[in-house]
């Protein structure tokens, strides 16, 4: 009965170490780029897009299709760092096995 006891303490302070763990990721952020850094997306830890910034030099009227291309290269490359930074962080508690709904 004592092995539970303690076994269920260290459970519950897993789940708090998670918990904050997860908290914390909402602080963090991740850049992704493209075009050499033309635009640049910002993504939090909990991958949503916080920024979007465009140089002028990448806006050309004639090539809206390659502006399209620079933004979605952009996005996908930081949600691949926010996805990096969360397996990082919560990895810790699973080991590296992915547990749905946890990030």
């Amino acid at each position: 009965m004592n092995n539970m006891n303690q076994m269920m303490k260290q459970v519950k302070k897993m789940q708090e170490q998670m918990l904050k763990a997860q908290e914390e990721l909402a602080t963090k952020s991740v850049e992704g780029s493209s075009g050499g850094g033309v635009v640049t997306v910002q993504v939090s830890g909990h991958k949503q897009v916080i920024a979007i910034n465009i140089k002028p030099e990448a806006v050309d009227p004639d090539d809206v299709e390659m502006l399209q291309d620079l933004v979605m290269t952009a996005v996908n490359d930081a949600l691949t760092k926010a996805e990096e930074l969360a397996n990082t962080d919560m990895g810790k508690f699973t080991g590296g096995m992915k547990i749905p709904g946890l990030f």
